[in-house]
């Protein structure tokens, strides 16, 4: 009898049957690896955001209080860098203004115009003498005399050359006419 193959069961001892179950089942534990990662992402996902969140508030603030000192710093140079320049524009400025008024002085000192030193000295020296003349006594208020009224001419000794007989009498309490020193040139 001549024996005829028979189908026997596969066997784990036949490694040409031993490797699609393997294979498979390796396929189907790194699916369910997936899955358990997938789930524990889920999982931890929302806390890993949060704490992604987290520490993104936390740089945004630790920058912009970073930014906010550099800008403060940087505002305090150019302040003081401003503040430098407008001193050192206001020293120039007053001595080109010195150098003006001192050359416009000489000029005008070229031309012989009084300075403003000048004309309150003698602005001074007016108020002096005002003071002196309103605190001297009424008496001496009295015009000094000139030349021509301190010499006597005789008087003409006839009744027809009576000089108060020709001039009409000043009335009270009126000053009396003074001969006038310069004659009007007629138009």
């Amino acid at each position: 009898m001549a024996k005829t193959p028979s189908k026997a069961p596969k066997t784990s001892a036949d490694p040409s049957s031993s490797m699609p179950d393997f294979s498979v089942q390796s396929a189907h534990n790194i699916w369910l690896a997936g899955l358990g990662a997938m789930a524990k992402a889920q999982e931890q996902g929302s806390k890993a955001m949060e704490a992604l969140v987290n520490d993104g508030l936390a740089l945004q603030r630790k920058s912009q209080a970073e930014a906010q000192q550099r800008l403060q710093e940087a505002t305090e140079r150019l302040t003081h860098m401003a503040t430098d320049l407008g001193q050192q524009a206001s020293v120039r400025v007053d001595k080109l203004e010195h150098l003006f008024e001192d050359r416009v002085a000489k000029a005008l000192h070229r031309l012989g115009m009084p300075t403003l030193l000048d004309m309150q000295m003698l602005t001074a020296r007016i108020e002096q003498l005002e003071a002196q003349l309103n605190a001297a006594p009424a008496a001496d208020r009295t015009p000094p005399r000139t030349a021509k009224t301190a010499v006597s001419t005789p008087k003409p000794t006839g009744s027809n050359t009576s000089t108060s007989a020709s001039k009409p009498a000043a009335k009270p309490g009126t000053k009396p006419a003074t001969k006038t020193l310069f004659r009007k040139s007629p138009k």
